[in-house]
């Protein structure tokens, strides 16, 4: 993290405010660093890129986002501690990542909670959403929206799995999240916290048997050359959010708040539609670049997921948000 900070300082120091005039006051140029652990070649950088474009442009000048993405910045540890101290402008993650400061935020990301992801878009938009930005704002930390990221899906580099009792004691990556690691825990497998920019290497050197990331994440970092197996668990409906700094959203004039928010609208709609049309694509792709792709008895999985991670993460949630959630119609 001390390494993330000097690096964040040092690119702060490269983007003094700059002024310019509009509507015939003068009013300080803001610009905002945008981080991400995502390689370039994916949706969601390529939706950060449409984004930056249309408030770069609408603003005239006044606002000026920079995206940094493939963990230029850090990896995703450093960016939402970055968020939350003001060293960082704004960030697309997981709104798991930010559940050691904020509890609830982890069921956003449960498995198994979301029908399917108009569910989790009626989930996230609705009240409960609203109840989260409000956790997030205790923390100095804005929700500009949420996006799909992709249903999380099981690899592995050697073993066909297909019921949860083919998982005993593998060793699965996940990211350093409580709801990810007891997961993997309910599987009766390993879990191995490893951070998102070391997991090629780590998959290569056998370090972890598997990981669990939507196909494009799988395909756009290319894991494919060396995880041969990919199980269709369909295990999280998974939403990333793109979040910004209370402070540094106070600085931006209202006008200029609505035209961010209207273009991550836009950016949203568009990665949404290209994500679902990609994950139908990849099945197909996958299989071509030497993948065995696996439908194993989902159920099996379901059946022990929910109810170990219940008993286990409910302090966390609130008692009665996964039954709320679930309920969502």
């Amino acid at each position: 993290m001390k390494k993330a900070i000097l690096l964040l300082l040092a690119v702060m120091l490269l983007a003094p405010a700059v002024f310019g005039r509009g509507s015939g006051e003068q009013q300080q140029k803001v610009v905002l660093r945008w981080g991400s652990v995502h390689a370039e070649t994916t949706i969601t950088t390529q939706m950060m890129r449409r984004i930056i474009q249309e408030i770069n442009s609408k603003t005239e000048g006044r606002v000026e986002i920079q995206g940094y993405p493939n963990s230029a910045l850090g990896g995703s540890r450093d960016l939402v501690e970055g968020v939350q101290a003001g060293i960082m402008e704004m960030i697309s993650e997981g709104p798991a990542q930010f559940a050691s400061w904020i509890p609830m935020a982890s069921i956003a990301e449960a498995p198994y909670i979301y029908r399917d992801v108009s569910h989790m878009n009626k989930a996230l938009n609705g009240p409960f959403g609203d109840k989260l930005n409000e956790e997030f704002l205790k923390k100095n930390v804005r929700i500009l929206g949420s996006f799909y990221y992709g249903t999380r899906q099981l690899t592995t580099s050697k073993a066909q799995i297909n019921s949860v009792k083919d998982m005993q004691g593998l060793k699965i990556r996940v990211p350093e999240v409580k709801a990810y690691v007891e997961m993997i825990n309910s599987w009766g497998a390993r879990p191995t916290p490893i951070p998102f920019g070391d997991l090629y290497m780590s998959l290569q050197t056998n370090v972890a048997d598997g990981q669990e990331n939507p196909l494009t994440t799988f395909d756009g970092q290319k894991f494919y050359e060396i995880q041969k197996y990919l199980i269709l668990t369909d295990h999280i409906i998974c939403p990333n959010m793109i979040f910004i700094n209370e402070d540094v959203w106070k600085k931006i004039s209202p006008a200029d708040q609505q035209i961010i928010q209207v273009a991550v609208a836009n950016g949203i709609a568009w990665n949404d539609a290209e994500v679902k049309k990609s994950e139908e694509d990849l099945k197909k792709d996958l299989t071509a670049k030497g993948v065995t792709v696996i439908t194993p008895d989902v159920e099996s999985f379901r059946a022990v997921t929910g109810p170990w991670l219940v008993s286990r993460m409910e302090a966390d949630w609130g008692k009665g948000t996964w039954e709320f959630i679930q309920n969502v119609k």
